[in-house]
């Protein structure tokens, strides 16, 4: 089999089981630092015995974390040593940064928010909560801007078949740098606040720690409100303008553009039929994506048929993971403005029924992260650095198809059992609940 095909799947299966623990990790730190100021500032044990109980799902969530996220930097240089030699002096740099100004602020500051709780001040309690967060973001910040270089490649020059870095400020804060961030951070605290509402409604429906449960999931439906609209617009509007701008490609390809256009409709929802790639059963909005694209309705947008065959993506794929993400970003919006009214009927707390829809659609963020992911590294395909470096020259040349099948068993094996043991101790710690008031107080 392609070695190339394998070693990308390989990276795939790597990030993508990483990468479900990152968002809540940055989401439910950010959640307990409102969590943990409130405690701090009102003296309430119910919000104290909250912030017990959260945090150590945090702890849990950001171990697995880190485990995961090691093995991924790993096959920089195992499967893909053409592309580090290509990119290191640039690529590396930012991974630098966070693994020394990102992980190590967040991995001190976690020890001491785990186990300073009653041996440091308050404040100091707070404090430490404050920088995990801090942290936390950080981390994504260095990420997405080795990832964005990838999308949009500035600040570098080729000397000897290699990039060499030429404004390291150019690198970092590229062309898609900051829309890319943006988008994904509050794609973060989405999942981190229905992370928090699905744990708080199962201790609901379960009839556990009501107190502290019901305050819980107001707090996490009022901010996953409030990210879900942002994750939308500005955010996710602005991120599909640059994309627009910067790799129409990748943007014939999400928004089923098969030929120029001009006024390009949104498509809701169509099949995809190919050779030659086309769509039937479609239903649309005129002139809709030229308008949220350009500001102008009937701006021309090209078509896959106007690029060369080999620079344009996998179409199937990237159509529907872009559209499986806007649907679940309506369904977020919608889930949560029920929840925000049934608060305001003063009936938020005991809809059992509304208790089992969060319950159920909690995971889903993590999806949407997923297709989110999908859409943008496999709409950039072929290349592995947009325009300039092709994923089939970025393998390492000495790694073959029967070790990259034994490598790709071995890992999936042991995802399986990290993610089943990550299940059952996250399990365990929500079946037992936050701590009595009195334990804590």
């Amino acid at each position: 089999m392609d070695p190339v095909f394998l070693a990308r799947l390989q990276f795939a299966i790597t990030i993508g089981f990483h990468f479900l623990f990152p968002p809540i990790s940055i989401g439910l730190a950010w959640i307990l630092v409102l969590i943990e100021g409130r405690a701090w500032r009102t003296g309430d044990p119910v919000w104290t015995s909250l912030g017990v109980f959260f945090a150590r799902l945090l702890a849990l969530t950001f171990a697995v974390g880190v485990a995961t996220g090691i093995v991924m930097e790993f096959q920089f240089g195992t499967n893909w040593a053409s592309y580090s030699k290509f990119v290191g002096d640039i690529f590396g740099a930012p991974l630098a940064a966070e693994g020394v100004f990102a992980f190590f602020l967040e991995s001190g500051f976690l020890g001491l928010y785990l186990f300073g709780r009653g041996r440091v001040s308050k404040g100091v309690h707070w404090f430490s909560a404050l920088m995990v967060a801090v942290g936390a973001t950080l981390s994504a910040f260095w990420i997405l801007a080795a990832n964005s270089w990838q999308q949009t490649p500035a600040g570098f020059e080729v000397v000897d078949g290699r990039a060499v870095l030429t404004s390291f400020a150019g690198a970092i804060f590229n062309s898609s740098m900051w829309v890319r961030f943006m988008h994904v951070m509050t794609a973060a605290l989405l999942a981190g606040a229905f992370f928090v509402a699905g744990v708080c409604a199962l201790l609901l429906l379960r009839g556990r720690a009501t107190d502290a449960a019901a305050r819980g999931l107001r707090l996490a439906v009022a901010l996953g409100f409030v990210w879900a609209m942002l994750t939308a617009f500005p955010t996710g509007h602005h991120h599909a303008r640059q994309v627009a701008r910067d790799q129409p490609e990748k943007f014939a390809a999400i928004e089923g553009l098969y030929a120029t256009t001009k006024g390009a409709p949104l498509i809701f929802f169509a099949l995809q039929n190919s050779p030659p790639p086309q769509l039937s059963a479609v239903i649309q909005a005129p002139k809709i994506t030229s308008w949220l694209a350009f500001g102008d309705p009937n701006a021309e947008i090209k078509g896959i048929n106007e690029f060369p065959l080999d620079h344009i993506p996998p179409l199937w794929i990237t159509f529907v993971s872009f559209h499986n993400m806007v649907v679940l970003g309506l369904l977020f919006q919608g889930v949560t403005f029920l929840g925000l009214f049934l608060w305001w009927r003063r009936s938020l707390d005991t809809a059992r029924w509304y208790h089992w829809i969060i319950l159920l659609v909690s995971p889903l963020p993590l999806a949407a992260c997923q297709f989110g992911w999908v859409a943008a590294e496999v709409g950039r395909q072929p290349w592995t650095v947009y325009k300039v470096l092709r994923t089939a020259d970025s393998v390492s040349v000495t790694v073959g198809p029967g070790e990259l099948w034994f490598s790709i068993l071995m890992l999936c094996a042991i995802y399986l059992a990290l993610g089943v043991l990550y299940v059952f101790l996250l399990w365990r710690e929500v079946t037992h609940g936050p701590k009595k008031v009195d334990e804590v107080a």
